[in-house]
């Protein structure tokens, strides 16, 4: 069913008021370099003739300011930064297409959804490995999706779902403003910046219709055992009762997403055996231990409870823990002549940041080691601070002690918050 009251309800101007304390106050600056500080001087003066612009159709969309970052697994990612009356008229947006767009949102769908986290994929994900009768996973991202999606296909895809034209046209502007990249634009032919406020939203309708739907079609029609999925954005796991299910679905996975020019990552897309009796059927064949897969910063990993039961272990992944303590290194050889205490306190912050995702039921032990770690880079950097340092084992114990949190297991077992969360319904179903 069409939706034909977006508009007027976005271009309220109570929804932009309430859009700015929604954006981080210190983002860095868009195209016209206008900061928070500034706009706020004039902050309801502003919003008003915002609000008269989008009404009367003068509003015009800024294009991005490309910068690259780092990624976290390596590599290079592009960053699209909006300007500041981009991001205030986009979470207006986002405010009311989400309320839209949740009812028809399927319930294996977490990426970038209102009380949904990459922790409630991840216990989805588990409880389906323990609960269902699957044994084979296709594990796989689609590459370089934010950068393919086809502006074709977004519009027909909204267009099915919204019919107020001016919703259209204003979306049809941020699709198209392109990029500025130093000193030179380019019009925005396909794929949605990353970093801006509607592109998550953006890409989970384009992939609810191109994905989602599809998933739900292909399992009732031509699975012939129990399929489960988990998606976080454009990164998702299939898992398949039988092998023949998991290779047809990965050959006519192949076919659709070539029907909207996306394809799958070569280097990330692979069938494993992985689940409660992978073990046990890998060691009759002889060929030793079940592969792992990466999903959401974890290495899933087939284990095994003190009482033999079947377990998914949980573990840091590595390309993850060594450019965290990369950036810890750098970060104290920089500030090795500050007071301790300030030291202390910033790594303080960043071993909790660490912990507060990555302290999961089994994950202990790469929790131990990333402190011990923080602890070795911190000794090492105050020994250099001086030829004449004196800084003992047994001192840098009772500092460690003293500003570096004790490990600590955060997030309750998948069950126990999977249960809580669904109340007996199935989103990975």
């Amino acid at each position: 069913m069409r939706t034909n009251v977006i508009a007027g309800e976005v271009l309220e101007s109570a929804h932009l008021h309430r859009a700015p304390t929604s954006n981080q106050r210190n983002a860095a600056p868009g195209v016209d370099g206008v900061t928070w500080e500034q706009y706020a001087g004039n902050l309801e003066d502003n919003l008003l003739e915002l609000h008269a612009r989008l009404h009367s159709g003068a509003y015009r969309a800024k294009p991005s300011r490309k910068c690259t970052f780092r990624r976290q697994t390596g590599g290079q990612r592009p960053l699209g930064i909006a300007s500041l009356e981009e991001k205030i008229v986009q979470r207006a947006v986002v405010e009311v297409l989400n309320a839209i767009y949740e009812a028809d949102f399927l319930g294996f769908s977490y990426g970038f959804r209102p009380r949904r986290s990459q922790h409630h994929a991840l216990d989805a994900l588990a409880v389906g490995i323990r609960r269902c009768k699957v044994s084979w996973f296709l594990d796989s991202d689609i590459h370089g999706y934010f950068d393919a999606i086809d502006h074709g296909w977004m519009v027909r895809f909204l267009e099915h779902r919204i019919a107020d034209k001016r919703m259209l046209r204003l979306l049809r502007k941020w699709l198209s403003a392109g990029v500025i990249e130093g000193e030179e634009w380019t019009r925005g032919e396909e794929g949605t910046p990353q970093g801006a406020t509607v592109s998550p939203l953006l890409a989970n309708i384009h992939l609810h219709y191109v994905l989602d739907l599809w998933v739900q079609q292909w399992r009732s029609r031509y699975a012939r055992g129990s399929v489960i999925i988990t998606r976080f954005a454009n990164d998702f796991v299939v898992g398949f009762q039988y092998r023949t299910d998991a290779e047809r679905f990965l050959q006519n996975l192949r076919e659709r997403l070539r029907k909207f020019a996306l394809e799958l990552h070569p280097d990330k897309t692979r069938i494993l055996e992985f689940g409660r009796h992978a073990a046990s059927n890998l060691q009759e064949k002889g060929q030793g231990k079940p592969e792992s897969f990466n999903f959401l910063g974890f290495t899933h990993i087939c284990g095994k409870t003190w009482m033999g039961k079947f377990l998914i272990v949980r573990r840091t992944m590595r390309e993850r823990m060594r450019k965290k303590l990369h950036e810890v290194k750098a970060e104290l050889q920089r500030r090795r002549h500050h007071l301790i205490p300030e030291q202390g306190k910033r790594l303080r912050s960043v071993v909790q940041e660490h912990f507060l995702y990555y302290a999961v039921p089994s994950n202990g032990r790469s929790l131990q080691w990333f402190r011990t770690q923080v602890t070795r880079h911190w000794h090492r950097a105050l020994r250099r601070r001086s030829q004449r340092d004196r800084t003992t084992c047994a001192r840098m114990q009772r500092l460690a002690q003293r500003w570096i949190p004790l490990v600590r297991i955060l997030h309750p077992w998948p069950d126990e918050r999977f249960r809580v969360k669904t109340r007996g319904k199935s989103p990975v179903r």
